[in-house]
């Protein structure tokens, strides 16, 4: 199995599913879908190789995780929805997600947190989340990202209780090390562009074909395009969007937002309309970035 098959697990691709075409509940909300039928979920996860026993064992961690919720449609059929949980989760990935490159503050935001011995757990919790927020580590407790990041990351530790536990600063890098070398300390930055490369590899042939077609057919555009956003939205947690000033030459970021950004552009829409005929046509389209 390949990395990029590996990735697509059924769980993420739920989630993947639910942010791209998964909410809002009635006419005027938005445009998605209510409640998803079951019946309709397991199809739509066949379309990307899903078989429904494992459809049905992601839904119910996602469910003890209370990210979905157990529904009923109009008609009757079992169904599931977003938990309030569920929707600010995918609701605070917008912006990262689906954001489009700009121009952007400069300077750094540091986190340095001090977590007493008796409540340990959070001080796992508390490096997780801002691991996933694209943090770097500048020292044993010190954590930084650039400065675009401070308002998301206040009301990430928040709305996660986590904020009397962590100071933070902002400010410029000083010294002694030159800004780039230190970068290339705080973050893996081999690793990164190795994520960049490995979406490029798989999504910008994609692109390739969709451009050369006359025609956008649902299914097919459905599938490949939550296949490259269940690729994408984890990169741009991954790489905070470093000044580019600060980056090697041949930074492949750029790239694979463009491609992304076209591939949204180009297929959304048309997979709308899969993911309407999957569900009883009861979706009206709205396009998400």
């Amino acid at each position: 199995m390949s990395d990029e098959q590996a990735q697509h697990t059924p769980r993420s691709l739920i989630v993947t599913f639910y942010g791209a075409y998964g909410r809002g509940t009635t006419e005027g909300s938005g445009g998605a879908p209510g409640p998803v039928p079951v019946a309709a979920l397991i199809r739509l996860l066949g379309v990307l190789g899903v078989d429904p026993p494992s459809v049905r064992s992601a839904v119910s961690r996602l469910k003890r995780r209370g990210l979905l919720i157990p529904e009923r449609t109009p008609a009757g059929a079992a169904a599931y929805g977003l938990s309030d949980a569920g929707r600010q989760l995918l609701e605070d990935g917008d912006r990262r997600i689906f954001g489009r490159p700009a121009g952007s503050p400069e300077g750094w935001v540091l986190a340095v947190f001090s977590v007493p011995e008796e409540e340990r757990h959070k001080r796992h919790l508390l490096r997780s989340r801002l691991a996933r927020l694209g943090f770097g580590t500048a020292a044993p407790g010190v954590w930084i990202a650039p400065a675009p990041l401070y308002e998301e990351t206040r009301h990430t530790l928040e709305r996660l209780q986590l904020a009397d536990y962590v100071d933070l600063f902002t400010g410029t890098h000083a010294g002694f090390t030159p800004t780039a070398r230190a970068v290339a300390r705080w973050w893996d930055l081999d690793a990164l562009a190795a994520g960049h490369r490995a979406f490029l590899t798989a999504h910008e042939p994609v692109l390739s074909r969709w451009t050369r077609r006359r025609s956008l057919p649902p299914e097919p555009a459905y599938r490949d395009y939550l296949l490259a956003l269940d690729a994408w939205r984890r990169l741009p947690y991954a790489d905070p969007g470093l000044p580019p000033a600060l980056l090697p030459e041949d930074w492949p970021g750029g790239r694979a937002a463009e491609v992304f950004a076209r591939l949204h552009d180009k297929l959304w829409a048309a997979g709308a309309r899969y993911v309407g005929e999957a569900t009883d046509g009861s979706y009206r389209t709205r396009n998400t970035g």
